[in-house]
């Protein structure tokens, strides 16, 4: 009860704010610029979307929400097995096209620290190249903090993380040539991927790695479809690192999202209703 009281007096302490910048504006900028009437749906549209998604966060601290298995995830443990079985490394990889401020590096990270841990309960190593110095960094934290959790740091190998190049063909071909070397057992190609995708995704499949895919990139997404064993579609990747991680702000966004998603879908079909007996209120307030 403490937790759920300091959360509606942080939100109440920010709306008293808001209203008391709001008073001291002039009268005449508070008509003529701060509100434009024709914008009303705009207004109430963030302001379901704001509150849809505190209600879910607070109610995601308060219970973990159920969220719906994925054949990316439950195959983890298989593809990690594998590499064990083979004596081989496991390669994981977050793109060339995101950086620690897109959220798909984010969820990645998050991602990598379960994965790093069941590594290093395998003692299996784990290879991360990267085309960004802080992710590079990030992920080296992440990947220490694993083999702690795990009991094992002793297995944890500071070289095996490492900035490659920021060049994007560069940084395809020095991933592929890891890969030939190394024959990983398994690859997950998770995060942000643009031109170098299917360059990384057939590389793979021809050392025999198991790949588990996802990213937010509708154009890559097809060739992940085609050339890995599993991928994650769009905010898979993000439900799939809450899933993983628990996290009650990830969960909340997810379910808040998936609310939102439902009213916009009621909407639609109340507009379409309505409009075939000649009520337009719905699509003149949409439009």
């Amino acid at each position: 009860m403490g937790g759920g009281r300091r959360f509606f007096a942080r939100a109440g302490s920010g709306f008293l704010f808001g209203m008391a910048i709001l008073f001291t504006l002039p009268e005449k900028a508070i008509a003529a610029d701060w509100f434009a009437a024709e914008r009303t749906p705009e207004l109430v549209a963030v302001v379901v979307c704001a509150i849809a998604i505190l209600v879910s966060v607070y109610a995601a601290r308060r219970r973990r929400f159920y969220v719906r298995p994925l054949a990316g995830l439950t195959a983890i443990d298989d593809a990690l097995g594998r590499a064990t079985e083979l004596g081989s490394p496991v390669v994981y990889i977050t793109g060339w096209g995101g950086d620690l401020a897109r959220p798909t590096t984010m969820a990645s990270l998050a991602i990598l620290s379960h994965i790093a841990e069941r590594v290093a309960a395998y003692g299996t190593r784990i290879l991360f190249p990267s085309h960004d110095p802080m992710v590079a960094s990030a992920a080296q934290d992440t990947i220490r903090q694993g083999y702690m959790k795990a009991g094992r740091p002793e297995l944890f190998r500071a070289e095996d993380v490492a900035f490659v190049t920021q060049s994007q063909l560069g940084y395809a071909a020095a991933v592929d040539g890891i890969m030939s070397r190394e024959k990983p057992g398994a690859v997950f190609l998770l995060g942000t991927f643009e031109g170098e995708a299917l360059i990384l995704a057939e590389t793979a499949h021809n050392v025999g790695a198991v790949q588990i895919s996802g990213t937010d990139s509708t154009i890559q997404l097809s060739f992940f479809l085609v050339a890995c064993d599993y991928t994650l579609i769009g905010e898979e990747l993000f439900a799939a690192s809450g899933y993983i991680s628990g996290d009650p702000l990830i969960l909340g966004a997810v379910r808040g999202q998936d609310i939102l998603k439902i009213i916009i879908v009621a909407l639609l079909l109340l507009g379409v209703l309505l409009g075939g007996f000649g009520v337009d209120v719905i699509a003149d307030w949409l439009s």
